[in-house]
């Protein structure tokens, strides 16, 4: 096994895989991320309440879980790259209907179809990031991974809200389908098939090869602490700008540049958090980024009329916290799989994550309550929830790290090198 210390480099296609697999999350977080800002707008244009709007994001959530859960099915039995590119195009078409939505129930199950497909790509994404690079390379990886969060807030985020104002909401969903474009044709075209899966030897059913992933103890642990993961997430970015607007006094305008900034932070941080992960070890970074996040996240949520500069400032220091967090988990979980139960076990991951956030969402809109001058009841509630997840979930993957911890020993001792 490779020692702790030392950081293997990337050749020069490695690189090429981290910047389209970056580039691609990108879109996928925009798509997700840039309908929270949009609230306002699209709550004036379809009357919709917040309870109604936290519906629109679980449905991505819940669509999303159940295609993770049916593409673990398939997900080992054919090349990463050809999935990847289906799912892709669906998850463009699931845009367009975004962006030609007029109506609340339209836009419900344009969600719906971008959930399906976008869904499955973090997964498919994943799976191919443990294919192609080595344990001690993962952290580094889902740093730049990663900062497709932060990238769609500094130039993501700003650009649409600012379509947004100049030519409705629509708009921001059409200039994402611009984007995806000529990423699909770098995809299909330079990207390489990933299948050496495809040898591995697995059960003849597909049926049981999924359902021995799903019950097997090293990934149910696994898929126990992904439960509460994404909770901060998916319960507080639904009602931010709304929170920004109607609880801490700032205007729409002030919003981008918050944005800008938080993702800016993020963006920088990423690529550090994930050095330190490859050389400190994942979970060690990961407590200090969940115990950053928990404090920031009591103070955020209990804010009251504030000026711009202190919520941009704790806004930065909370997303990058919270950055570090997926950062961190997602290297560290990359180990526990077998080679050839990777694109299953990364399916129902996603599949769990995403229900999982779902829930978390709906949970959050029947918690918050607005009123009628704009003001968030309960969001001081909201951030003790969301402290006490992000608490369990700390001790839920420590047990997981120590597993990896144990195994990849034996391993070693057992002189087979971990490589992948």
């Amino acid at each position: 096994m490779t020692n702790s210390t030392t950081t293997p480099t990337f050749s020069p296609y490695q690189k090429f895989v981290i910047a389209i697999l970056a580039i691609t999350q990108f879109t996928i977080v925009l798509d997700f991320m840039v309908l929270n800002p949009l609230l306002p707008f699209i709550s004036k244009d379809m009357s919709i309440t917040p309870k109604q709007f936290s519906w629109v994001v679980s449905a991505y959530a819940f669509s999303a879980g159940a295609a993770g859960l049916l593409s673990s099915f398939i997900a080992d039995r054919f090349d990463r790259k050809r999935l990847f590119v289906v799912f892709y195009i669906g998850f463009i078409v699931g845009t367009l209907f975004c962006g030609l939505a007029s109506t609340y129930h339209q836009l419900l199950a344009a969600r719906t179809v971008a959930g399906i497909f976008g869904g499955v790509m973090g997964s498919t994404a994943a799976a191919i990031i443990t294919d192609v690079f080595a344990f001690e390379q993962r952290g580094r990886v889902m740093g730049f991974f990663q900062m497709a969060f932060a990238s769609s807030q500094v130039l993501g985020l700003p650009i649409g809200l600012a379509l947004a104002n100049e030519w409705g909401w629509n708009s921001t969903f059409l200039a994402i389908v611009g984007i995806c474009i000529p990423i699909l044709l770098a995809i299909v075209f330079l990207l390489r098939p990933i299948d050496s899966h495809l040898s591995l030897k697995r059960s003849s059913s597909a049926g049981v090869h999924m359902a021995r992933v799903a019950t097997d103890r090293r990934y149910l642990q696994v898929f126990l602490a992904t439960t509460l993961l994404a909770t901060g997430g998916f319960m507080l970015m639904p009602f931010g700008a709304a929170f920004a607007v109607g609880n801490l006094g700032l205007t729409m305008e002030q919003l981008p540049f918050i944005y800008f900034v938080t993702g800016l932070c993020s963006m920088a941080a990423g690529p550090l958090v994930g050095k330190l992960a490859d050389r400190l070890g994942a979970y060690k970074v990961f407590v200090v980024g969940s115990l950053t996040t928990i404090i920031s996240v009591l103070i955020y949520t209990n804010l009251g009329i504030t000026p711009v500069w202190a919520v941009t400032l704790l806004s930065a220091v909370m997303m990058s916290a919270v950055g570090s967090r997926m950062i961190t988990a997602s290297a560290l979980t990359s180990a526990v799989p077998d080679p050839a139960d990777r694109g299953a076990f990364m399916g129902i991951n996603s599949s769990v994550a995403q229900v999982s956030g779902g829930i978390a969402a709906a949970v959050a809109g029947m918690i918050v309550v607005e009123r009628a001058d704009g003001f968030l009841e309960n969001y001081p509630l909201l951030g003790i929830v969301v402290a006490a997840a992000m608490f369990i979930t700390g001790v839920q993957l420590y047990f997981v790290n120590r597993a990896v911890r144990e195994r990849r020993k034996k391993v070693v001792e057992g002189n087979v090198e971990i490589t992948k």
